[in-house]
């Protein structure tokens, strides 16, 4: 294939003149301090917050419900509950739900391994991005405080929906769950904000937040028997915060490791492979190399 006349859709086609329905954004600046003077800067924050708040109340509640419905000292049935796939749909269908509801604000992340790749990737500047990690990793804490206020009995019982590896499985393998599934979620994340597809796709607006939905989904599903499925520190800070056993500390290391690490490689791969050949000018026009 000869890369010299590959031509990407959409960008300087000649049947177009060059022209294009889209426009990628110049690289963030690492500090920009005209946004912390502004209101919309601080709103972000906060709605990073909140919707991580309600993501960890809805789906601890969840993975609770699902342990105390399925107790064999409590319940003669089993196959009671909303199972595996129930809880991998609240999850999943919670960050379809809120990414949906603070895209046009805060970007939607609820998740530092996904503001960790934005960062790489200049999309967000620095302070943007430690506020909005220090708002997701309060909001989760406080999401699953919530849930031990309302439910103490239960949350401890059940083990307060922590992150640990399960029994049989060693570290090597729940990091590699972590950093395999974490690349999935943030390949998705990358892909669906992509300006290219936004231009593409603007008429139907949950179009952004349902892939990265299904891809917290399909995660849970494959890591669940694993290490209960991190792929979002904040969510396992949160919930071992609260819960403040041993055990839910003992590899806690490996849920912010593994979605780090997930999150750099898939930055990597989508940028440096997938967009290598596209050069920006300053006048916002691409050309392909």
């Amino acid at each position: 294939m000869d890369s010299e006349n590959d031509i990407e859709e959409g960008v300087n086609d000649p049947r177009n003149d060059g022209d294009k329905d889209y426009e990628q954004p110049l690289a963030a600046r690492i500090i920009e301090v005209e946004e912390l003077t502004k209101w919309s800067f601080y709103r972000a924050i906060v709605a990073e917050f909140v919707a991580t708040f309600l993501f960890l109340y809805i789906t601890v509640l969840t993975v609770i419900g699902y342990k105390s419905q399925t107790d064999a000292t409590r319940n003669s049935d089993q196959c009671g509950g909303v199972g595996i796939l129930g809880v991998a749909w609240a999850f999943g269908g919670m960050i379809f739900v809120l990414v949906y509801n603070t895209a046009g604000i805060s970007g939607g992340h609820l998740n530092p391994a996904v503001t960790f790749a934005l960062f790489l990737g200049r999309k967000v500047t620095l302070p943007r991005a430690l506020m909005y990690i220090l708002a997701q990793c309060s909001g989760a804490t406080c999401g699953c405080g919530m849930v031990k206020a309302f439910q103490r009995a239960y949350y401890i019982g059940y083990g307060g929906g922590a992150n640990e590896l399960s029994q049989g499985y060693g570290r090597g393998t729940g990091l590699g769950a972590e950093i395999i599934g974490t690349f999935i979620l943030v390949y998705t994340v990358l892909s669906t904000t992509d300006p290219k597809r936004n231009a593409r796709d603007s008429h139907v607006p949950v179009l952004a937040p349902l892939p990265i939905g299904f891809a917290v989904f399909m995660v849970h599903l494959a890591t669940i028997p694993i290490t209960g499925t991190g792929i979002n520190p904040a969510r396992s800070l949160g919930a071992a915060v609260m819960y403040n056993k041993k055990k839910s500390w003992d590899d806690h290391w490996i849920f912010w490791v593994g979605p780090m690490v997930g999150a750099a490689g898939a930055q990597f791969y989508y940028e440096h492979i997938l967009q290598a050949h596209l050069t920006l000018y300053h006048h916002h026009h691409h050309i392909t190399r």
